[in-house]
C-alpha cells in the first residue's frame, strides 16, 4: 500500500524545473461556434403483434429482425430452450418461426410479417436465459429469435402491426 501511495503523490515543482521544457507551440486554429447534437432513437420502426412477437426493419424495409416482446418474455418466466428456425426458411406472416419452453409453459413463436429467413441467434442454444435478460435487443448478444428478409408483402403486413405505444396499451388491457 504504501508503495502505491509513493507512486500517486504529486510531483514537487522544484523536480519539473529540472526536466527539459518542450517549445510551446500556438495554435492558429480556434472554435468558431460549439456544435449541439441531438440524441434521436435510431430505431422506431418496431412493431409488435397481438401474439407478442415484434419485429424490426430497416430504413429501406427490406432487412428486419424478429423476437417477442419484453411482456412476453416476463409471462414466460425462465427460458429453458428455444428452437430456432431454419435458415432460408420462407414464411407468411402467422406460420410458426420457433418456440420457446420455460419453467412455466410452451410457446410458438409466430412470424410477424411474411419473410424469408437469413439468420438464426445461435447463441441462445446455449444461452436461452438471454430472452429473460434482454428480450428487445437485436445486437449480437441480445435475446432475438431471427434475422429475415423481406419482400412488399412483409412491408404490407409491418404496416398493419401495433406501434409500441399501441402495444403498450394493448399489454395494459390484457388480463393477468
Amino acid at each position: 500500500m504504501a508503495s502505491i501511495a509513493r507512486c500517486l503523490r504529486a510531483v514537487r515543482p522544484s523536480t519539473l524545473s529540472r526536466l527539459p521544457q518542450a517549445p510551446k507551440m500556438r495554435s492558429n486554429w480556434q472554435a468558431t461556434s460549439v456544435r449541439t447534437f441531438a440524441a434521436s432513437p435510431i430505431r422506431d420502426i418496431r412493431k409488435y403483434t397481438k401474439d407478442h412477437e415484434w419485429v424490426d426493419l430497416n430504413a429501406d424495409g427490406t432487412a428486419g429482425v424478429i423476437g417477442i416482446s419484453s411482456y412476453a418474455a416476463e409471462e414466460l418466466g425462465d427460458v429453458v430452450y428455444v428452437e430456432l428456425p431454419e435458415e432460408g426458411r420462407e414464411l407468411v406472416a402467422g406460420d410458426t418461426l420457433g418456440a420457446v419452453e420455460s419453467v412455466k409453459s410452451a410457446a410458438d413463436i409466430n412470424s410477424p410479417i411474411a419473410c424469408t429467413v437469413t439468420a438464426a441467434n445461435g447463441a441462445l442454444e446455449e444461452k436461452p436465459g438471454t430472452i429473460n435478460a434482454v428480450p428487445e435487443d437485436d445486437s449480437h448478444g441480445g435475446g432475438w429469435i431471427a434475422k429475415v428478409a423481406v419482400g412488399n408483402q412483409g412491408r404490407k403486413d409491418f404496416d398493419g402491426l401495433m406501434d409500441l405505444e399501441e402495444y403498450k396499451a394493448f399489454t395494459g388491457a390484457e388480463d393477468h
